[in-house]
């Protein structure tokens, strides 16, 4: 375990330099998240930096292990993350359309393809596992895998609007990869130094943004969370049902929401307050218990994905499914029934 403590250690003190930092500066600078008001909520002003702390804490305790050799596959995913850094950046200050950063994803996926990080084969719930060989069948590998990686962004970065909310579920789902990585059956100590660095920057983040938030993850920080733990499912070796699975609440949620905004005619990346979170915010649930929820549910279901195999899986997800759709429809209508019931004044 020694050899996984080092990059976490690394990555976590050097994200709290960083992000004590940039919440200094961002007391001295104008970076209020207002233009975003839709999809946050900050009375106060607030730095939108660290996801670079995050970033930048994460590629240093890479590049500076000496037991991770970076090839090619690691090498893009290093690239990619300091091109996420810029371009979210770039985003918090000058808000960019959702066209730009929709190609700005799919060049994501295929810098990553290029790279030698595919989708070569998913496991099959009924037994064994679906090769993507052939030419054709690697083209269906590869929009599968730009389908996930661009989900997997946009569902991370929704879910950014309470203090706290995606950097915990992106920690419970780092972990869970990395438990993952280190059973006998999958033995892959790279992926876990990678997601051990990972684990420490992100933990830093969360004790400077649970509520009340010193700091915002930002565009490069939410759009980072999504694209590395997507990578990862990949990098180790298809472990998009694990991944999937942990990530649920979220997933869910994006998915409710775009029906939602198909179903009112809405376009499905317009910015508004139907995310469970916001819901719930507005039943009277503060953000803190909302976390608390979204943790202890996540952590649940990771344990359970450390625990079955892929029918397993299958079958949680289903019935999560089905118990996420009773209880947001159980919000709904208590939200419904406050917006009809008439107030009385004394």
């Amino acid at each position: 375990m020694n050899i996984f403590f080092a990059p976490f250690i690394t990555s976590f003190l050097l994200a709290v330099a960083l992000l004590a930092g940039f919440i200094f500066l961002g007391r001295k600078i104008n970076l209020t998240d207002s233009r975003n008001s839709k999809r946050h909520i900050h009375s106060a002003q607030i730095s939108r930096l660290g996801g670079i702390a995050i970033i930048i804490s994460f590629i240093l305790a890479l590049l500076i292990d000496k037991r991770l050799v970076i090839e090619t596959p690691l090498l893009a995913v290093i690239f990619v993350s300091g091109a996420i850094l810029i371009f979210g950046l770039v985003d918090d200050f000058r808000e960019l359309s959702w066209k730009a950063q929709l190609f700005f994803q799919i060049m994501i996926v295929i810098l990553l393809y290029c790279a030698g990080i595919r989708l070569e084969y998913i496991s099959n719930p009924l037994g064994g596992i679906i090769l993507f060989d052939g030419t054709f069948w690697q083209l269906v590998g590869f929009l599968l895998a730009s389908v996930w990686v661009i989900f997997v962004v946009n569902v991370l970065n929704w879910t950014d609007g309470i203090d706290g909310a995606s950097g915990g579920i992106s920690i419970i789902c780092a972990l869970t990869i990395f438990f993952l990585s280190l059973k006998p059956e999958v033995n892959q100590p790279p992926v876990g130094i990678i997601t051990a660095a990972l684990v420490g920057s992100l933990l830093a983040f969360l004790l400077f943004n649970f509520h009340p938030a010193k700091i915002m993850a930002g565009t490069s920080g939410s759009m980072f969370m999504g694209f590395i733990l997507a990578a990862l499912a990949i990098f180790a070796g298809a472990k998009i049902a694990t991944t999937l699975l942990v990530l649920a609440i979220p997933a869910l949620d994006a998915l409710w929401v775009i029906f939602e905004r198909i179903r009112f005619g809405k376009f499905i990346f317009h910015a508004d307050r139907r995310h469970l979170h916001f819901r719930l915010l507005e039943l009277g649930w503060s953000q803190r218990k909302i976390c608390i929820l979204y943790y202890g549910v996540t952590l649940l279901i990771a344990l359970i994905a450390l625990n079955t195999r892929i029918s397993g899986k299958v079958l949680t997800f289903l019935i999560f499914l089905a118990i996420m759709a009773v209880f947001l429809a159980v919000i709904n209508k208590k939200i419904n029934t406050q917006k009809e019931t008439p107030k009385t004044e004394f």
